[in-house]
This record gives C-alpha cells, sequence and structure tokens, in this order.
C-alpha cells in the first residue's frame, strides 16, 4: 500500500507561498487530499482483494442462471444436505474469474480508483501550476521575498508606531532623535498670495506637513536594509505592472477546473448505476470447463458505490467553491488596487495604486490577511522612504562631521557646502554660526521649520536642487535671506516660494531662460521682490525680458552672462537709471550699446568676451561722470581710440586679451588710473607718458612684446603690482629700488640674464610675490635673496 506521507509532494507548494493562497485554495487543497485518499484507498482494495468471483450455471434458463428445484426429488430427512458438484479446479475458476472481470465488469466499476486518482492529480496541477511556471513562478517569488522582509522589516513597525502616535496626538510637535522629519512639503498658499500672477500657472500651492515622534531609533544596519528594501521594491513594482500574466494564469486555471468539475459530475453520475455486485457473464470455454455462463459477484461494488457517492459530494463542493472564485474574479477588477482605506487611516497619504500583476498579488494576499499589505504599503510611499531617507542622513552626518566641513569664503563668512546628498541633514540647523549653506545636486530638499536656528544665515545656494518649503520657514527666510543663488537646467525647477522674498537684495539665476521658456511665467515673479538690488543672470537670452527692465528700476547691479548667445534688443535699459554696475558677458555683441550712454548712475562697465572689434562709440563714456572701472578685456579690439581720454574719472581699466599694438597718448589723461591691464596683447613698448599715472598702483603688460621699460615707469610711486610676464626684455634698469611700494613682481618668460641688486630696496617684496625663474632669482646678491625670504617668512 502506498503510504499517504508519499502523496503530500502533490499537494504541498513552498511554505513562503501559502500566504498567496486564499480560504478557496487552502480548503480545495484538503478536499484535493481527500479524493486522493479515496484513490488510493480503493486502488490498494483492488489490489489485494479478489476481483471477481465466478461460478458456473448447470442450468441456464433465457441465457441467465435459475436456480434448480424439483419437488419429485426430496431428500431423506436423514441424509446431509449437499451442493451441487462442480467438476473444475482452482486454476479454472481463476481463469474465469479473469476473463469476466476484463470482459464483463463495466468499465466505470473497474477504474473507478484511478479515474478519481487522475482526475485529483489533474485539480492539485491546475491549484498549483502558478506556482510552477517559469514565467509567473519568478515574480511570484521575488514578491513573496520582497513581502516577508518588508513584514518584518523594523522600519515597518517604526512608520506603523509613528502613525499610532500621530493619530493619537496629532498637534504633538517634537522632535525624532533629535530632529525633525520631513514629508514631501510644498510652499504654503501665502506665497501665492504675496505672488498674485503665479496663480495662473499654478491654482494652488500644497502646505508641507511636517511628522514628529518619539519611536525607536533604527541603527545603521536596519536603516541601510530598509534602504535596499524600497529600491528592490521600486524595481519589482516597475517589473510587475508591466504585464498580467499571473492574472490570466489564474483565471484560465480556475476556469478549467469548473469545467472539469462540470464534466465529472456529468458522466460519474450517469454511470455510478454501473457498479454492480452481481454479474452474468457468458464466456465461451465450455470445451475447456464444461459450462458456458456463469454468475459472478464483485466483492467491492458496494464499497465502491459508497465511495463514488462520497467522491461525487466532494467534487461537487470542490466545483462550488471554484465557481466562486470565478465569479470573485469576474465580478470586480483584480488588476487595479488602491491603498485608499490605509491612506486614510495614516498619515501616508502618498501611497500610489497599483496594476496589473501587482495589484492581482496584492488582492490575493488580502484574502490570506490583510495586515501584510498594510504593511507592505509603508515601502510604497514616498514619504515613508523620505522619513528613512532623514534618519540615515542623521546617523551619518553628526554634528561634529558637519562642523569639520565649515569653511570661510572669500567674503570671510562662515560656509557650508552640501554636495550629491539625499537630502539634508537636520543636524544642519543645530550649526547656529552658519552664514552661508550651499546645496548642490540634492535632489529631494524640504526647508523645515527649524531653520529658524540659524539667525545668522544670510545667504542661500540652491544648485540643481529643486528646494521645498514649508510656511514657518518661508516666514523666517522672508525676514533674514539677503542673498539667494539658483541653478537649474529647466526652468521650472525654479522654487516659487522665492518671489515672496521681500528682503532678497542679491538673486543669481543661472539655467534656461530662453523665450520658449518664458509661458511659464516664472521669471515673471521677480517683479515682486521689490528691494533686490543685484540680479545676475547665466542664460542664452535673445533679448532682455520686460520684467528685467521692471526690476531695474530699483536695480544697482545687472549681470548677464548669455552664454554666447546673441542679445539683441538692449534698448529697454535706458529704463534701469540708477543701475551702478553693469555686465553684458558673453552677449556676442559687435557694438557698445549706445543705451548705456544714458546710465548716467553706472560706475563699473563690464563687457567681457563679446565681438567687440572698435570701440569708437567710447567718447559717449564721457557723459557717465561716474564710471570708474571699464572692462573690455576678452575681446577683438584692435587699437585704442584717442577718445579714450575723455574719461577722467576712470580708476581701472581693462583692455586685456585683445589685440591691440599701441597706447595713444591720450590714455594718459586719465590720472586717476589706478589698474590698467594690457596683458595678452601686441604692444611693443610702454609709451613714456605712463609717468604722468601719479596713482597707478598694478599694471600689467604680461604676454606682450615689450623689449624695454621707459625710465618714466619708476615716477609712479605708488605701484604695488608690476606684471612684465613672457615679454622680450633682455635686462631691467636699476631704477627698480625706486618702486618702494611694490609687493609683486611678476619677470618670468622673458631673455633676461640676471636681476638688479637694487631689487633689495624694494622692502615690502616678498620672494612669493617675486616671480621668476629659479636661475634668474640666484644671480641675486645672497643678502638680497636672504632679505626676500625673510620678508616671506615675517608675512607668513
Amino acid at each position: 500500500m502506498i503510504p499517504i506521507t508519499e502523496l503530500r509532494y502533490f499537494v504541498d507548494t513552498q511554505p513562503t507561498y501559502r500566504i498567496l493562497k486564499p480560504w478557496w485554495d487552502v480548503f480545495t487543497d484538503y478536499l484535493s487530499v481527500v479524493m486522493l485518499m479515496i484513490a488510493v484507498f480503493g486502488g490498494t482494495l483492488q489490489v489485494t482483494q479478489d476481483k471477481m468471483i465466478c461460478l458456473p450455471c448447470k442450468w441456464v434458463v433465457n441465457k441467465t442462471c435459475r436456480k434448480y428445484f424439483n419437488a419429485t426429488f426430496s431428500v431423506p430427512l436423514t441424509l446431509e444436505p449437499q451442493g451441487i458438484q462442480y467438476d473444475l479446479d482452482r486454476h479454472q475458476y481463476n481463469y474465469v474469474d479473469a476473463v469476466c472481470y476484463e470482459n464483463r465488469l463495466h468499465w466505470f466499476a473497474k477504474y473507478f480508483p484511478y479515474l478519481v486518482l487522475l482526475h485529483t492529480l489533474i485539480f492539485l496541477a491546475c491549484s498549483n501550476f502558478w506556482f510552477k511556471f517559469p514565467w509567473t513562478s519568478s515574480k511570484l517569488e521575488h514578491f513573496v521575498s520582497i513581502l516577508l522582509k518588508c513584514f518584518d522589516s523594523p522600519w515597518t513597525t517604526r512608520a506603523l508606531s509613528e502613525t499610532v502616535v500621530e493619530e493619537s496626538d496629532p498637534k504633538a510637535l517634537v522632535k525624532m532623535n533629535g530632529s525633525f522629519d520631513k514629508k514631501a512639503s510644498y510652499v504654503s498658499e501665502d506665497v501665492e498670495a504675496s505672488v498674485p500672477m503665479l496663480s495662473t500657472t499654478r491654482s494652488r500651492i500644497e502646505q508641507g506637513i511636517v511628522d514628529h515622534s518619539e519611536t525607536g531609533v533604527l541603527d545603521k544596519k536596519e536603516g541601510e536594509q530598509a534602504k535596499a528594501l524600497f529600491e528592490k521594491v521600486k524595481k519589482f513594482r516597475i517589473h510587475v505592472e508591466e504585464g498580467d500574466i499571473v492574472y490570466r494564469l489564474y483565471i484560465r486555471q480556475t476556469v478549467i477546473k469548473v469545467v472539469k468539475f462540470i464534466l465529472i459530475i456529468c458522466y460519474t453520475g450517469y454511470y455510478v448505476h454501473n457498479i454492480q455486485f452481481s454479474v452474468d457473464c457468458n464466456v465461451d470455454i465450455e470445451s475447456l470447463t464444461g459450462y458456458r455462463m456463469y454468475n459472478c459477484a464483485h466483492p467491492l461494488a458496494t464499497l465502491f458505490k459508497i465511495l463514488a457517492c462520497f467522491y461525487i459530494s466532494l467534487v461537487i463542493v470542490y466545483g462550488m467553491i471554484c465557481v466562486y472564485t470565478l465569479s470573485w474574479m469576474l465580478r470586480r477588477s483584480l488588476k487595479k488596487y488602491s491603498f485608499e482605506s490605509i491612506r486614510e487611516e495614516s498619515s501616508y497619504s502618498d501611497i500610489p495604486d497599483v496594476k496589473n500583476d501587482f495589484a492581482f498579488m496584492l488582492h490575493m494576499i488580502d484574502q490570506y490577511d490583510p495586515l501584510y499589505s498594510k504593511r507592505f504599503a509603508v515601502f510604497l510611499s514616498e514619504v515613508s522612504e523620505n522619513k528613512l531617507r532623514q534618519l540615515n542622513l542623521n546617523n551619518e552626518w553628526t554634528l561634529e562631521k558637519l562642523r569639520q566641513r565649515i569653511t570661510k569664503n572669500s567674503q570671510e563668512k562662515l560656509e557650508l557646502h552640501l554636495f550629491m546628498l539625499s537630502g539634508i541633514p537636520d543636524t544642519v540647523f543645530d550649526l547656529v554660526e552658519l552664514e552661508v549653506l550651499k546645496l548642490e545636486l540634492i535632489p529631494d530638499v524640504t526647508i523645515p521649520p527649524i531653520i529658524a536656528q540659524l539667525t545668522n544665515l544670510r545667504e542661500m545656494w540652491l544648485y540643481h536642487t529643486p528646494a521645498k518649503i514649508e510656511a514657518p520657514a518661508l516666514a523666517f527666510l522672508r525676514e533674514h535671506l539677503k542673498s539667494l543663488h539658483i541653478k537649474f537646467t529647466d526652468i521650472k525647477e525654479i522654487p516659487l516660494w522665492i518671489y515672496s522674498l521681500k528682503n532678497l537684495s542679491e538673486l543669481h539665476l543661472t539655467g534656461n531662460l530662453s523665450a520658449d521658456n518664458n509661458r511659464y511665467i516664472v521669471i515673471d515673479g521677480l517683479r515682486e521682490l521689490k528691494r533686490l538690488k543685484v540680479l545676475r543672470l547665466k542664460s542664452n537670452l535673445t533679448k532682455l525680458p520686460q520684467v528685467v527692465t521692471d526690476v531695474g528700476m530699483h536695480l544697482q547691479k545687472l549681470s548677464i552672462n548669455n552664454e554666447g548667445t546673441k542679445l539683441m534688443v538692449l534698448n529697454s535699459l535706458k529704463k534701469m537709471v540708477n543701475l551702478s554696475e553693469l555686465e553684458l558677458v558673453r552677449c556676442d555683441l559687435e557694438r557698445i550699446p549706445h543705451s548705456i550712454f544714458s546710465l548716467h548712475n553706472l560706475q563699473e562697465i563690464d563687457l567681457k568676451d563679446n565681438n567687440l572689434k572698435t570701440i569708437e562709440e567710447i567718447i559717449s563714456f564721457q557723459h557717465l561722470h561716474r564710471l570708474v572701472c571699464l572692462k573690455l578685456w576678452y575681446n577683438q579690439i584692435a587699437y585704442i581710440p584717442i577718445q579714450i581720454g575723455t574719461l577722467v574719472n576712470l580708476e581701472r581699466l581693462y583692455l586685456n586679451r585683445n589685440k591691440i599694438e599701441k597706447m595713444p597718448h591720450q590714455l594718459f589723461f586719465c590720472r586717476k588710473l589706478r589698474f590698467l591691464d594690457l596683458s595678452h596683447n601686441n604692444l611693443t613698448d610702454i609709451p613714456s607718458d605712463i609717468g604722468t599715472l601719479q596713482n597707478l598702483q598694478s599694471l600689467a603688460v604680461t604676454a606682450n612684446r615689450i623689449e624695454a621699460l621707459p625710465p618714466e615707469l619708476f615716477l609712479c610711486k605708488k605701484m604695488r603690482t608690476l606684471n612684465l610676464g613672457n615679454n622680450c626684455l633682455h635686462s631691467l634698469p636699476s631704477r627698480f629700488g625706486e618702486l618702494t611700494g611694490l609687493t609683486q613682481l611678476e619677470l618670468r618668460g622673458n631673455r633676461l640674464e640676471g636681476l638688479p641688486v637694487e631689487l633689495g630696496e624694494c622692502r615690502l617684496l616678498k620672494r612669493s610675490g617675486l616671480i621668476v625663474e629659479d636661475s634668474i632669482f640666484n644671480t641675486l646678491p645672497s643678502e638680497v635673496k636672504e632679505q626676500l625670504w625673510r620678508t616671506d617668512k615675517e608675512a607668513s
């Protein structure tokens, strides 16, 4: 007999798959086990018991055996009763039994146990095929694996406990692990109130929400495991939602079971009456046994009929369950799954609805235990992921580690630069001494109310960081933030809340501000920045936006770096009457714009890296009486017009990186010049008129073709920086000692053979300030060299 334990392999699937088996699959599995037991029991009896027992008939009437009784032959009462005597041996009986069993017994009675076994195996195969089929089993295996890990994850317990805390005390505003938890938050409604025109772009800007609790702390390892789970869930969801093969396979196998149930009921109910105990058998072997008719008994008939009735009742129950399963699948959409109830019960309002196979598997999980899908929803929520990311950030970026990264910038301000993090560590807001905060390539940033602790914060950089903000934090920045730098790829990345920073005085925008993107109206928000003094635009504009000129009424500095794109229309600059500094860099200008000449408050003009070849219009600068700095560097200027002499108030002039061959003597009418840069040109000499510039402190003629220095150069007693590198100088005058205030002297790249010993009289000159080849430096007397080294050490 086959042990029943051997049949468990037909029924059992992998233990982990049990959570994908709803109650009807479990119930039908048990019914299948009972059917298997019926089949095994019947088959075992059929193997071990006699199949047929036949006796020959001596008297045959109408081809049937009749009991013979003759009253004329009476047996004396004193004799022992005797039966009918046959002349057959045991082998003949066995032969007759076998022939009658094979030829006369009905096939249903003969094969009933095997039919039950076959049907049951088909039912089992249909029930478990989706667990074995390669295209579905891989998805199910990954799903169950991820689901169990999410169910047992410490982060799931923590997140759900936070939800309980929030529901019990929604007004609790406490720190979590010494920090604020942050959801994806947005600008408050008062931003729209302060920027009315933005309502045409966005109907409503949602208010940010902060979650707070004091739940258990995850260690670093648990946090990393939870982070990995979030990534697995994301990738698995993308993969599984592409198709519905699991759903289609399950509904097909259910249909097959229903069809199989109908077939079994139909033919079994029809043939079950053919299981009979008594069977007449006509065997043409009279020459062998002497008899033709036999009366046979089927010993298992009664038991088989009982088992058949019981089997039919089991099949009916099985079939009704399959019909219910099919109707359950057809009367509702199982290819969509909504977490609406979970969203209503918890703070995770962003749990996305899922579709296709992912949705179907979650429906099956709900039939097993809805708690699984509730805990799994934590790992579908971006809010939950943000909380975990924030917790990991806080664990990694401690206060001590952040303090080590604080540096002083060129303006002597305390600066913190955070690069390519997943968010802002909450410990940042404990650095109360911080003045400048730089955030670069941080994809998910939410500025929380706790930023109010940074009372010294005045400047913020957002480089490719589309930051969101909460209302209390926005109120703080409105009052304190003075300078904001934003670098973006798409204009839509510019946070709208920046236009409500009423005290902002400097705004630096770097990114695509072309006309095609102006439809987003984002840049129009500049009108709301009433106290803006400095505006820098690094983009590819074809014309100056109208809003810039509107803002320009109170601007003091405008800087446009157009990245080589030609800036066509500049007439609107005339309206910017309060400008003191103007930079038009890389705008592909061929002439100096005439609109500049009416800006009478200009003190500095920078036309760097354009396409200027002539600057005859420079005469119009004489009307700009406050102009002290003119930068025309990195252009194609071939000569300096004589009208340069009209700029008598000029103090700094930058003409380096041009093609100038000669300095006109009118240049030296600018007696207030303190800085003159003519490096990287084609100059061959320095005019003797240079001596009239008594205020000259810095002269740069590096990378020219100058062969000698005029003696008048040393009349410039205030000279501190003299750059003469990469020229054709063969020797230096001994009058260098007259430049006692000299702190930097560049001589590298000339044809010098030595240095004048009079350099020792330049008491402020250090060795680091003397830029010359070591071989040339060594020609100085040792005492001069020691003096230069000593000055260097004293300064350090």
